[in-house]
């Protein structure tokens, strides 16, 4: 018994030490500029994330304020996108060898699957920022009202207008 205390403890102080790490607020920011700018995910999702877009030839992205997703399929997903739904794959390599869902390019054309081309691609550390962003500001948030549209855009906008005070 005393041998497998030591060996608990001994365990313990090796395992790294997981801690929820908070996000920088620049990462934050740049996850927003890569939402609005770089990924134009709002052309699908709306500029709330709430699948409210603004373009009708765009397809209808989900209500990212009300996904399950946890962080790690939320990554795989902006990577990865959906085949066949409209959701663009932003690793650039997502289907060239078997990294997204096991799949390669073949796959999908046997599967009569297409992928949409994202407006551009993004590098993992630029998916991880909007990722920081999304669960910072979007994601269990609620659907959005005048006080969050305030925080959003770090002021009053006139996009907050069609909100209620």
């Amino acid at each position: 018994m005393k041998l497998f205390g030591i060996v608990f403890v001994a365990g313990l102080l090796a395992a790294p030490a997981v801690q929820a790490q908070v996000p920088d607020p620049g990462d934050i920011a740049e996850g927003m500029r890569l939402f609005q700018q770089k990924g134009n995910c709002q052309a699908c999702h709306g500029w709330a994330a709430d699948g409210r877009k603004m373009d009708n030839q765009m397809p209808d992205g989900s209500n990212l304020r009300e996904t399950l997703l946890d962080r790690n399929n939320l990554i795989l997903t902006i990577k990865c996108g959906r085949p066949g739904r409209g959701m663009p794959a932003f690793d650039r390599l997502a289907y060239s060898d078997g990294r997204c869902y096991g799949m390669k390019q073949a796959d999908l054309k046997r599967l009569g699957l297409s992928i949409a081309d994202p407006p551009a691609t993004l590098q993992p550390r630029e998916i991880e920022m909007l990722t920081d962003f999304l669960f910072a500001k979007i994601i269990g948030k609620g659907p959005m009202n005048r006080a969050r549209c305030t925080e959003y855009w770090g002021s009053e906008v006139e996009a907050c207008g069609e909100f209620p005070k």
